[in-house]
């Protein structure tokens, strides 16, 4: 039973080690496919795996990787691993689609497939399927418990999670939810902007949300339309139809500004001057 063990570890490392080798010399028959394949700066973004010069795409499978030539496709199964600088992908299988260009052969599209993860050094993403478009520097997340979580962050969906590197942006749709500390916002979709922080890191700008937007906080609760979530300022905007609820009390209006470091709440109307629109509350006394 020991030597069986023993045995079953050992073809396991020599499967991994043989599908890096197997990769170095499709490398070489396909034109240097991965080296070509990449261009920018690898630190450049989080989850950045189609950045970075040079070096080119390190793969790792368990199982081997299989060339297929005449459908221009390299798949890595059993624990693949694809790297690149700080950023990899893990999936049960990966599948590096490439075509020729000028001579050369390069990568436009990586396909993960089962208990997919996406990570840096300080970001992770984490889904069934993930599909890498390199051209358009984006990665787009299906399937079930859709996660993407910076150090200060969490951004959930049920339907799908995209990422899109070079603009910093990710995109949560449906029932989608972001965490921020003691803040919590809910909507349809929800957009979550970021900017470059120290070493690279993402930092969050604001988030914009889309239909049936919700705010919560350890005091309110506010619901409108939509939504925007400033969080270098801690100012929430919503429009449509805009509840604001503290304890017993609720304020009703068309639009508000809700600060959300003070818990100064305004509310207005939509402005026309029509008169048929008016802010509306509902006041309850403290009871001793």
């Amino acid at each position: 039973m020991i030597a069986t063990a023993r045995l079953a570890r050992t073809q396991a490392a020599a499967g991994r080690f043989l599908a890096t080798v197997l990769l170095g010399s499709a490398l070489v028959g396909a034109g240097a496919l991965m080296q070509t394949a990449f261009v920018g700066d690898a630190n450049a973004s989080p989850l950045g795996l189609a950045q970075g010069n040079g070096g080119g795409l390190e793969v790792e499978a368990d199982n081997g990787i299989e060339w297929r030539r005449n459908e221009q496709v390299l798949i890595a199964n059993g624990n693949a691993v694809a790297k690149r600088g700080t950023s990899r992908i893990d999936a049960d299988e990966l599948r590096a689609l490439y075509r020729d260009r000028d001579g050369n052969s390069e990568i436009y599209r990586i396909v993960a497939t089962g208990n997919v993860t996406l990570s840096s050094d300080t970001d992770v993403a984490t889904g069934d399927k993930a599909v890498y478009d390199i051209d358009k520097a984006v990665v787009v997340l299906t399937g079930n418990d859709l996660k993407y979580k910076t150090p200060k962050e969490t951004l959930t969906a049920q339907e799908s999670l995209e990422y899109w590197e070079t603009d910093r942006i990710a995109v949560a749709r449906g029932d989608a939810v972001a965490v921020a500390g003691n803040r919590t916002l809910r909507g349809d979709t929800l957009t979550a902007r970021f900017e470059a922080g120290k070493g690279g890191t993402n930092e969050l700008r604001r988030i914009d949300g889309d239909g049936n937007v919700t705010i919560r906080t350890p005091t309110d609760f506010v619901v409108g339309n939509q939504g925007v979530y400033d969080a270098k300022t801690g100012i929430a905007t919503l429009i449509g139809s805009v509840k604001i609820t503290r304890g017993e009390n609720q304020l009703n209006g068309d639009r508000a500004v809700v600060d959300l470091n003070t818990g100064i709440s305004r509310l207005t109307t939509n402005g026309d001057g029509g008169g048929k629109s008016r802010v509306r509350g509902l006041l309850i006394p403290e009871k001793d």
